[in-house]
């Protein structure tokens, strides 16, 4: 299924709301390689800075921006709100709780 990620490019001018598409299994969250890889594919090379709110720095100091903020996504159809959607992908970019916590 399609998935169209809604996100933000904060340059030293402002943000700049900007969308990338990324192919899924149903039923499936974006992974974090996925929205890694779609990012690079956009020529914004970037690691994952804070999985809770979805924000990724630029790997090369010198970049033109500063981060990239997910904003939400559609997924068949489907806008993401405040979010179940985006709490999910959340959860899938984090790594389990250990038992008793």
């Amino acid at each position: 299924m399609e998935c169209i990620v809604h996100f933000e490019v904060l340059h030293s001018k402002g943000p700049k709301s900007l969308r990338g598409l990324l192919f899924l299994d149903e039923g499936t969250a974006p992974s974090e390689s996925q929205l890694i890889e779609m990012f690079k594919d956009m020529k914004f090379n970037v690691r994952l800075d804070d999985r809770e709110k979805l924000i990724f720095k630029p790997v090369d100091p010198g970049a033109e921006y500063s981060e990239i903020r997910i904003t939400g996504y559609d997924a068949d159809g489907k806008k993401s709100g405040e979010d179940h959607d985006l709490k999910s992908i959340v959860s899938n970019l984090l790594p389990p709780k250990p038992p008793g916590l």
